[in-house]
């Protein structure tokens, strides 16, 4: 009874981790995550990317990067043997039609792998001339290049390179080159059925690991810190031979204080309301959860009355806001629509919600 710990698995703030609890998962040696990984990566490049491209009217997508400076989507591209560019790594998409489909091209010096065909030969030309023929062969309408003024995850062309690209194609072509932010984008955030049904599992994992940080294996009320849990969390997700997405943060909630104040550093105690934020990477899919717990005091079997309706408000405005996710709306619209439910349903709501990265 002393050392019991309630959980209340909530998501007052939302981050719809796509929750399905399971008994656990056999994480694949490094051999075998390639293997899945590099079998994902062809089913996205036949089948994500040319939609991609196509709904966002580009004819040509370049990808322009330096060894350990690299564009956010270089390492959703290359197979998983890529831990970074090589010197200067070119990845070129051409539409060549529904019928003969994306043609995959890369000039670097080093083999990209079998999903992509090389042109260049180093020593024979010059890289970017290369990359200029290459080009003026195919005569795209549109190219599309990640610069952004929005979106961070579109914006990975250095200045310099794209100094040098638009010197090489010269000025006919670069008048061709546009923003390809969206493309970037969208490659990111579009799933693969075969994703998708791995996706539950490896959130699973990141549930079962915070209800062993949430127990009374690793918290003893009085004298645990939040700051030792963050590092057992770390500890642990390293010990499943996985990576930590961000740094693992715990804080609490005591009464007495403010409404909406808490903190991140300090000793646990009984009466509690415990928050943690954890995400895990696994096969280059990322998870990120939100879970509170509360720590009961002596002689209390179950959380106060007022948290247990505060989890039950807050699963209700989970559930209103899922209800309007469809297909083609913005994120706004679907903030706008669901508060204004919630506010008819009589519940004071505040949504915060972001995609999961894809690594």
């Amino acid at each position: 009874m002393n050392k019991r710990i309630s959980f209340l698995v909530c998501f007052l703030l939302v981050f719809l981790s796509c929750a399905v609890m399971w008994a656990g998962i056999d994480v694949l040696p490094l051999k075998k995550r390639a293997e899945v990984i590099d079998r994902w990566l062809k089913i996205r490049l036949h089948t994500i990317l040319p939609q991609v491209m196509r709904r966002e009217k580009i004819d040509m997508w370049i990808v322009i990067c330096r060894e350990y400076n690299e564009d956010p989507v270089f390492h959703g591209l290359v197979p998983a043997n890529w831990f970074s560019a090589r010197r200067t790594t070119m990845l070129i998409f051409y539409d060549r039609g529904k019928t003969k489909g994306l043609e995959r091209l890369y000039v670097a010096r080093c083999d990209v792998g079998d999903l992509y065909k090389g042109l260049w030969y180093p020593g024979k030309n010059d890289q970017w001339e290369c990359l200029a023929q290459l080009i003026e062969e195919r005569d795209p309408k549109r190219i599309g290049i990640n610069r952004s003024h929005t979106f961070a995850f579109g914006d990975g062309l250095t200045s310099s390179l794209e100094e040098k690209l638009r010197r090489a194609i010269g000025p006919k072509y670069s008048a061709r080159l546009c923003s390809a932010e969206k493309v970037a984008v969208g490659w990111l955030e579009k799933r693969s059925p075969e994703e998708l049904a791995v996706y539950p599992q490896i959130s699973a994992v990141a549930h079962e690991i915070i209800a062993e940080a949430f127990s009374n294996k690793v918290i003893t009320p009085g004298i645990t810190t939040t700051r030792e849990v963050e590092w057992w969390i770390r500890e642990k997700i390293s010990s499943l031979g996985l990576q930590a997405w961000f740094p693992p943060d715990v804080d609490y909630q005591r009464p007495g204080t403010p409404a909406g104040m808490y903190s991140n550093s300090g000793v646990i105690e009984r009466g509690d309301l415990l928050h943690c934020d954890v995400g895990i990477t696994y096969l280059r899919l990322n998870t990120d959860t939100q879970e509170h717990a509360y720590v009961l005091r002596v002689g209390e079997e179950t959380a106060p009355p007022a948290l247990v309706a505060a989890l039950k408000q807050g699963n209700r405005l989970q559930d209103i806001l899922t209800a309007e996710f469809k297909h083609g709306r913005t994120g706004n619209e679907i903030l706008r629509a669901a508060l204004s439910k919630a506010e008819t349903a009589g519940l004071k709501a505040s949504i915060y919600t972001h995609p999961i990265a894809l690594r």
